[in-house]
């Protein structure tokens, strides 16, 4: 054979491997499972782990709540003791997401503020705020960290006290705290023939109670079993009420509207649940709160 074709031939292939390797050496490479610097942008899904939160002081969880804050979800109007439900829930949801507790930055904020359209100061809130398909237009929630039912506080003896329905309540003066669920129960469940009595806060709702300027007022179960045993011992829980529509009423931790940290906190409420920490926070904080008779 002529030794110029074969050299020729030799160069071709030489030239193919090289650019073979070139190909090979540009082709993405696999991504080591161990490796999260690549992962997505920080608070999108599949990037929660700890450091890559796009919180609003790096390093740092707010959490807001308002003040005072109440019995039994705090303790000693302390958020930042770590004791009543909430507190301890918020907590359990920090370490989730790779936050100890001297990297938790509490704020107060007032009830209504928290979910009210706007931009937030803080992380999430928690602070017994009900999720709703009203409230989802200003605000994100996370998943429910705690099935709740409203219920009616009267005076012991007095006419509020001895209803065992709906009906009974519809011509007593009924009283609850501006912008609650408990609210919205008296005005669209309960539909008395006086209009209701609003309150900017539950302690405001508890001196009328005192002072017989409303018959009932209405919060969640668990407050009114504390307000009962603790604040106003002459009054007692006369029932609660069923969920409507069948769905359970829950809590879920307030964030921005469109908070890139939503998938991550709502996973670590998630795990939660899942792992049973929420149930053993709610047996040691609201045990108290035992059942009481539904009011049909």
């Amino acid at each position: 054979m002529d030794p110029a074709p074969r050299a020729l031939r030799r160069a071709v292939a030489a030239a193919t491997v090289a650019l073979l390797a070139t190909a090979v050496g540009c082709a993405p490479q696999p991504e080591d499972p161990g490796d999260k610097t690549s992962a997505a942008p920080p608070g999108k899904a599949g990037s929660c782990a700890k450091g890559t939160l796009a919180t609003k002081t790096s390093g740092k969880l707010t959490i807001a709540t308002d003040e005072p804050a109440y019995e039994p979800w705090f303790k000693d109007g302390r958020p930042a003791n770590g004791k009543g439900f909430e507190s301890a829930v918020a907590y359990a949801v920090a370490k989730r997401l790779g936050y100890d507790r001297d990297a938790v930055v509490w704020q107060s904020v007032p009830f209504n503020k928290a979910f009210a359209p706007g931009a937030k100061t803080f992380d999430f809130d928690i602070n017994q705020v009900s999720i709703s398909a009203e409230r989802k237009k200003a605000v994100d929630f996370s998943s429910g960290y705690y099935d709740v039912r409203q219920a009616v506080i009267a005076l012991k003896g007095g006419k509020a006290a001895e209803a065992t329905s709906i009906s009974d309540l519809k011509n007593l003066k009924l009283g609850a705290q501006v912008g609650t669920t408990s609210l919205d129960y008296i005005n669209d469940v309960v539909k008395p023939e006086r209009a209701a009595a609003v309150y900017g806060r539950n302690d405001q709702a508890k001196s009328a109670l005192k002072n017989g300027q409303v018959d009932a007022v209405v919060t969640d179960l668990p407050t009114a079993f504390y307000i009962t045993a603790a604040e106003v011992t002459n009054a007692e829980v006369v029932g609660q009420f069923e969920h409507r529509g069948g769905a359970a009423e829950q809590f879920g931790l307030v964030l921005d509207k469109g908070s890139a940290l939503t998938s991550c906190v709502t996973g670590a409420v998630d795990a939660l649940r899942e792992d049973g920490t929420l149930a053993a926070i709610e047996k040691r904080w609201l045990s108290d709160a035992v059942d009481a008779p539904v009011l049909t």
